[in-house]
């Protein structure tokens, strides 16, 4: 009985020891408090069953969610004045090398002052988690101080989550809560009630996603999104809001094609489409958290116009790139291995407004969406080949044209699902 003792009081001790081990590391490498938490907990989790690493009643709620089922959203967000487009899931952005597993409430005024726009909850649900971001996260102004953002992850129930980001400050009395764990990082059950205030936003668009605990996308490898565990559960925001807001949504969307909420799964056994991680980075969280996105690249249909190839890679001469592929062919879906070597040359693009043809600012509403235009300049050119076993090779060769490159070099990378 004493040895037991004795085990269980050592265990407790080596776990203290390792979470204090945690919390210094992350203070000295700029590590935010939100993912600090978040990976401690997850050591927690090491020996429980694997399909439980994904639940977010486990990973958000602590295992403490209340109620099953869906819920409708009555209240949008923001007030329909308020934003002026709403952007669906999909974009490829920066350090965001894959498909985005959120939506983006762009301000009316995009460069209002801090704090403009009130932020409204969408249903009764419980608040479970703020976290707190004040730096720069991304390759362009990477890790540059910034006003402190937060994160805010919603249950509505054991089934169904939504969250909010970039918020600039937060209502008094959630303030208040966060402040008394110390500033950087909430974890518990705070109750809101459907338009309660929340927080502000102003200057930046809101971050928003819903998250089904009973949906899994189309991922040919969820083991590699354990790191975001909620990425695997992301559901369509139409199917919750009730009218009017859910018209309201849909008139504020420049995407016309099913489904209007957007896409971020598009794998496909045995084809170049979709997510791909270099060997040996860890899948989505990767091995460098500073840098996570480095061994990232996706193959996938533009987020607003689906005819369109991108390109996204997160290493393109040392920082994550978008491209457009210039004849925007082949399509990635129908590349195997009996395709062999592929050869895109890399292009930006943009696009225009289907009714005015005038080219889009991706801040004001069009009436009936937008076609993406690759520009003519070649930045560089993208081997790829599909070989056995899900995986694909890829080199990248910046400031090149088709002409100059023939085959792969020994920098070609081995990417995996």
């Amino acid at each position: 009985m004493k040895k037991n003792i004795l085990i269980v009081f050592l265990m407790i001790v080596i776990f203290i020891l390792g979470a204090v081990l945690i919390v210094s590391y992350s203070k000295k490498n700029n590590l935010s408090a939100e993912f600090v938490e978040n990976r401690i907990f997850q050591s927690e989790l090491e020996n429980a069953e694997e399909e439980k690493l994904d639940d977010l009643n486990r990973v958000w709620s602590r295992g403490k969610c209340e109620g099953q089922g869906i819920v409708e959203f009555g209240t949008l967000p923001m007030k329909p004045e308020d934003f002026s487009i709403y952007l669906p899931y999909g974009m490829l952005a920066d350090a965001h090398v894959t498909p985005i597993d959120h939506g983006y409430f762009s301000p009316a005024v995009f460069h209002s002052p801090q704090d403009a726009y009130e932020v409204r909850a969408i249903a009764d649900g419980t608040i479970v988690q703020i976290g707190t971001r004040d730096r720069v996260v991304g390759d362009e102004n990477h890790n540059q101080a910034k006003a402190v953002e937060y994160r805010i992850d919603i249950e509505h129930t054991c089934t169904l989550y939504s969250y909010f980001d970039l918020i600039t400050s937060l209502a008094p009395d959630i303030k208040e809560k966060l402040d008394k764990a110390g500033g950087k990082f909430f974890s518990g059950r705070i109750p809101i009630k459907e338009g309660q205030l929340i927080g502000r936003i102003g200057g930046q668009t809101l971050d928003f996603a819903v998250y089904n605990n009973d949906v899994r996308l189309g991922f040919i490898n969820p083991k590699s999104y354990i790191g975001e565990a909620w990425k695997i559960h992301t559901d369509d925001p139409y199917k919750y809001f009730k009218e009017p807001a859910k018209s309201i949504l849909a008139s504020k969307n420049p995407r016309t094609a099913q489904p209007r909420a957007g896409k971020i799964d598009y794998d496909i056994a045995g084809r170049a489409i979709g997510n791909w991680f270099a060997e040996g980075t860890a899948g989505y969280q990767g091995i460098n958290r500073d840098r996570y996105w480095d061994g990232h690249l996706a193959l996938v249909p533009d987020f607003l116009d689906p005819s369109q190839i991108r390109f996204s890679i997160g290493n393109f001469g040392g920082v994550a790139k978008q491209f457009g592929v210039k004849t925007n062919q082949p399509d990635p879906a129908i590349i195997d291995v009996s395709t062999g070597l592929v050869k895109y040359e890399l292009v930006q693009y943009e696009y225009i407004d289907k009714d005015t043809k005038q080219r889009w600012n991706q801040m004001e509403k069009v009436d009936n969406g937008v076609i993406g235009i690759n520009q003519n300049y070649v930045q560089g050119v993208a081997l790829v080949q599909v070989l056995e076993g899900e995986k694909l090779k890829v080199e990248v060769f910046p400031e090149k044209t088709a002409e100059q490159v023939t085959s792969f070099t020994n920098g070609a990378k081995i990417y995996t699902r």
